[in-house]
C-alpha cells in the first residue's frame, strides 16, 4: 500500500535540513563564546583548536591563582597590577586575545557554512556573530585601555625611585593642600596634615597643623636654621609661608631639589616628632575635578558654608544637612573660611577626606577609571614610588574599615601664636598610643579638649580668630581631636 504524504508534512521534511544547519552554525558560535577553540577542535582545524583551548585553560588557571593569592596575601596581586611593566604586558596581551577571539568567531562562522543557510538564517547568524565579536573583543579592548590609563597614571604621578621603610611600624605621609595655577604647586599650602598609618592594621591618626602656627622650629642641619635659629620668627612668618620665603631666597638653596617643600617637611618633622616617610601635594582645584569624576561626595554639613568670599563676593551657601556635593561645592566646603575660622575649615577638610575614603569603592573606581586618573594626575604630586604603591593601596583598602582618629594642633589645646612644641609632640605621641591601644572613645577626646581649654584660658586663643558659638566650637573640638573621625563627622 502506498503511503499518502500530506503537503504540510512534506514541507516540514524539506525544511528540516535547513534547521539542522542553522542549529549547527549557532552551536559553533556558542562554543566559541564559552570555550574558545572548541568549535575548531570538533569541526575545523584541530591544531588551532588545541592552541586556543590551552590558552583558555591557562587563563582560567591564572585567574584561579590570582584569586588564591588575593585570599592569602592580596599585596602580591596589588603588586602585579601596580607594576608599569606588568600593566604594559597585560595591555598587549589583552589586545592580542581580543584579535584572536575575533578570528575564532570568524572561523566559526566559516565552519557553519553560511552559504548553505537560508537568507533569513544567514542574516540572523551574521547579527549574532557581529554581536558576540563586539561584546567579547570590545570588553577586552576596554580592559586594555584601562591598563594603559593605569600605567600612564602610575608612571606620571609615582615617578620617584626612592623606597622608604616604615618608622617603628608606621608610615607618616605629609598631605599638603593648596590652590595653584599652571606650573605652580603649593606655593602657600593652606592645608597641612600628617597621616600616620599603622603598617599592619591600617589604623590612621591624622595630625592637623594650622597654617598660622608661629615660631616653628627647624632642625640644626637645615639651611633654614642658620637664618632662624630660634624658630621662624620674622614678621608674618607662619608655617604655611615657609615655601614662599624659600622661593624668594632660592639662591641660598642651590643643589636642593624642591627646597621649599623640603624645608616644610623638615619643620613638620620637628613640630610633630614624626619622621615623614613620603609627601603628597594636592591641588585643591584638581580635587574638585576628582569629586565630579566620581559623581559627587556625600557629607553631613553641620552649618551653612559660604561659597565665594575669598577675594570675591559670596555667591551662595552650601545648606546645612546631609548633602551630595559636586566638585565646586566640595572645593568651597574644604576651603571656605569667610564666616568661620581656620579651625572650622580644618575640621571640614578632615570630614571630606574621611568621606572620600569611605565612598570611593572599587566599582566606582573601575567604572570611572579614566576620569579619575585624569583628574588625579592634575590634582596630585607625590614622592611615593611606584614600587611602594601596592603597599599603600593595600593600606587604603584596610583604612576603609579601620579606625581614623585625629589630633589637631589648634586652640584651645595649642596657642598658635606661642606654641609649646614639647607639649605638641606629647599630644601626637599620646594620640598614636591611643590609636594603637584601641582607645576609641570620642567623648574622652572632647573632655580632654575642654579640660585644656579651661586650663589655657584666654592665652590659648588665637588673636586672628573671631568668636564662634559654643556649640560650633565644641563640634570643631570633637572633629579636630577625635578618636573616631567617622562618628564625629
Amino acid at each position: 500500500m502506498t503511503e499518502v504524504v500530506s503537503p504540510a508534512r512534506g514541507a516540514r521534511a524539506e525544511a528540516d535540513p535547513s534547521r539542522v544547519r542553522f542549529r549547527r552554525a549557532l552551536s559553533l558560535m556558542v562554543m566559541t563564546l564559552l570555550v574558545p577553540g572548541s568549535a575548531q577542535l570538533i569541526a575545523g582545524h584541530r591544531r588551532v583548536g588545541r592552541i586556543a583551548l590551552r590558552i583558555w585553560g591557562g587563563l582560567w588557571i591564572a585567574a584561579g591563582l590570582l584569586a588564591l593569592l588575593w585570599w592569602l596575601d592580596r599585596s602580591i596581586v596589588l603588586g602585579i597590577f601596580t607594576s608599569p611593566t606588568v600593566l604594559g604586558v597585560l595591555r598587549i596581551g589583552l589586545v592580542v586575545l581580543a584579535l584572536g577571539w575575533v578570528a575564532l568567531f570568524a572561523d566559526a562562522w566559516r565552519l557553519g557554512a553560511p552559504l548553505e543557510l537560508t537568507r533569513r538564517d544567514r542574516l540572523t547568524m551574521s547579527g549574532i556573530s557581529a554581536a558576540l565579536c563586539f561584546v567579547t573583543a570590545g570588553s577586552l579592548f576596554v580592559a586594555a585601555h584601562l591598563m594603559a590609563v593605569q600605567r600612564d597614571f602610575i608612571t606620571t604621578v609615582f615617578g620617584s625611585t626612592v623606597v622608604r621603610e616604615a618608622d617603628e611600624g608606621r608610615y607618616n605621609v605629609l598631605l599638603l593642600g593648596g590652590d595653584s595655577g599652571d606650573g605652580r604647586w603649593g606655593l602657600r599650602p593652606d592645608s597641612m596634615t600628617v597621616a600616620s598609618v599603622e603598617a599592619n592594621t591600617g589604623d590612621v591618626v591624622l595630625v592637623g597643623l594650622p597654617r598660622n602656627l608661629a615660631n616653628v622650629p627647624f632642625p640644626e642641619d637645615s639651611p633654614m636654621h642658620e637664618h632662624f635659629p630660634d624658630g621662624f620668627d620674622c614678621d608674618g612668618c607662619y608655617l604655611n609661608s615657609i615655601n614662599t620665603w624659600v622661593a624668594d631666597n632660592a639662591e641660598e638653596f642651590d643643589g636642593i631639589k624642591q627646597p621649599g617643600l623640603e624645608a616644610t617637611r623638615e619643620t613638620i618633622e620637628e613640630i610633630t616628632g614624626l619622621p615623614v616617610t613620603y609627601y603628597a601635594m594636592v591641588n585643591m582645584r584638581g580635587l574638585s575635578k576628582l569629586v565630579d569624576a566620581v559623581g559627587g561626595v556625600k557629607v553631613k554639613v553641620r552649618e551653612p558654608v559660604a561659597i565665594g568670599g575669598i577675594g570675591s563676593p559670596i555667591t551662595g551657601y552650601i545648606p546645612k544637612g546631609k548633602q551630595r556635593l559636586d566638585g565646586r561645592e566640595a572645593l568651597w566646603y574644604a576651603r571656605s573660611r569667610v564666616e568661620n575660622s581656620d579651625y572650622s575649615r580644618m575640621a571640614r577638610q578632615k570630614c571630606l577626606m574621611n568621606a572620600m575614603l569611605q565612598q570611593l569603592d572599587p566599582q566606582t573606581v573601575l567604572l570611572k577609571a579614566t576620569a579619575i586618573a585624569d583628574s588625579s594626575k592634575r590634582m596630585l604630586r607625590t614622592d611615593i614610588p611606584a614600587a611602594d604603591l601596592d603597599r599603600f593601596v593595600d593600606l587604603a583598602l584596610r583604612a576603609r574599615d579601620a579606625n581614623v582618629s585625629v589630633v589637631s594642633l589648634v586652640p584651645p589645646a595649642v596657642n598658635t601664636s606661642d606654641p609649646d612644641f614639647d607639649e605638641i609632640r606629647s599630644m601626637v605621641e599620646t594620640a598614636i598610643e591611643r590609636s594603637e591601644n584601641g582607645a576609641a572613645e570620642a567623648d574622652a577626646a572632647t573632655a580632654e579638649a575642654e579640660k585644656k581649654a579651661k586650663k589655657g584660658g584666654a592665652g590659648a586663643s588665637d588673636a586672628g580668630t573671631s568668636e564662634e558659638t559654643s556649640e560650633e566650637t565644641t563640634r570643631e573640638d570633637r572633629v579636630n581631636a577625635a578618636d573616631d573621625l567617622g562618628a564625629s563627622c
